[in-house]
């Protein structure tokens, strides 16, 4: 399984604002992850269609999190950023051809396998991914003084 860059940028947009934990811009986003500011809004745009940002444009407009980082599940929020086509041909019946698919045992490992690998996710929290020993080295990396 391999996420998509969308997800990837997704989920470090919301612990960049979960360690912030204020209103934030685009440009410190792109600048503490080096990610073009051009693939970060289209991120930031789905993710304030799905509740998990607000933003305000204008004078004293930005970025921070739409809800409590506590109750941002990952395995939920990797859900619905991921857009990848099925990992194998046999997932999607309009599309599938393989011949054994009704007698194959790998589609039903393979499903388990996604379950499980999204259970996983699911047990975190964007807190927890930012709460940890860590949180003072990530914020000293990715949020300059006086950021």
């Amino acid at each position: 399984m391999k996420l998509s860059f969308f997800s990837d940028y997704a989920l470090r947009i919301l612990m960049f604002g979960a360690l912030k934990g204020d209103v934030f811009q685009l440009d410190e986003v792109s600048k503490a992850y080096g990610i073009s500011h051009h693939h970060l809004a289209k991120v930031v745009q789905e993710l304030s269609k799905l509740g998990y940002l607000e933003t305000r444009r204008g004078r004293g407009g930005g970025v921070r999190l739409a809800r409590s980082a506590d109750t941002i599940r990952i395995g939920k929020l990797v859900r619905e950023t991921e857009n990848q086509p099925a990992i194998v041909e046999c997932f999607d019946a309009a599309t599938n051809t393989c011949p054994i698919s009704s007698n194959c045992q790998l589609k039903g490992a393979l499903a388990r396998a996604m379950t499980a690998f999204y259970d996983t996710l699911d047990e975190n929290t964007l807190q927890e991914l930012v709460a940890s020993p860590q949180r003072a080295r990530m914020i000293k990396i990715l949020l300059p003084k006086g950021a």
